[in-house]
């Protein structure tokens, strides 16, 4: 196995205190870091997914969880909060001295866009990023994706309601699609590919990604 034992961390940031569960790789070459979004937890399926796949690749997953969720509060406070925390973090995550990806769902893939450059990330991995609120495509928030200013991945259900793959402007970014997947990866019961295929290709479609950085 090339995956060590989980390690949990708690960081004081200027927003409250964090969390960190590292799944270490015994051989690492690259940390992703990946934080949640702003209904859900570390426990979201493509998470544990990344977290159970990627050390046996030679990356290191650190699963992030925001101060108001350490707190037990329900709802995420204002990006700018969100950002507080996310920067509070990072001494952690760069510890280790090697590249670091900066990644996120949802909400968290937005925070890890906004602070890309400014923290010296290798790379954004945006999962299910929202390009806008559902129903309301007018609100778009691309200019964030669009400036991350790194190598970009989105990862995006073919059915998710805050962005379709196709509703996406045109980027240096990659994409890759988990069809049929809801903003959460869900696939619908009818749906030609089950669960385990939907996130197959988002553990497949980061690894790939992954061993093109370099």
């Amino acid at each position: 196995m090339g995956h060590l034992a989980e390690i949990v961390e708690t960081i004081d940031t200027d927003a409250g205190t964090a969390r960190v569960t590292w799944h270490r790789a015994r051989k690492a070459r690259l940390v992703l870091a990946v934080s949640h979004g702003a209904g859900g937890g570390i426990e979201a399926r493509d998470l544990r997914a990344l977290a159970a796949e990627l050390p046996a690749h030679g990356v290191s997953v650190a699963l992030v969880e925001q101060p108001w969720r350490v707190a037990g509060k329900k709802l995420a406070p204002a990006p700018k909060t969100l950002d507080v925390g996310w920067r509070g973090i990072w001494p952690v995550l760069v510890k280790p001295g090697l590249p670091v990806i900066a990644g996120g769902r949802s909400a968290g893939a937005r925070v890890a866009c906004r602070t890309a450059t400014e923290l010296g990330a290798h790379a954004v991995l945006a999962l299910s990023f929202p390009l806008h609120p559902p129903g309301k495509p007018e609100k778009s928030r691309a200019g964030e994706l669009l400036g991350s200013g790194v190598p970009t991945l989105v990862v995006q259900g073919g059915n998710d309601p805050f962005g379709r793959p196709e509703e996406f402007p045109e980027g240096s970014y990659e994409m890759v699609e988990v069809p049929y997947g809801d903003h959460g990866f869900a696939v619908p019961k009818r749906a030609p590919i089950d669960q385990d295929q939907a996130l197959k290709i988002v553990t497949d479609g980061v690894l790939k990604w992954t061993s093109s950085l370099g």
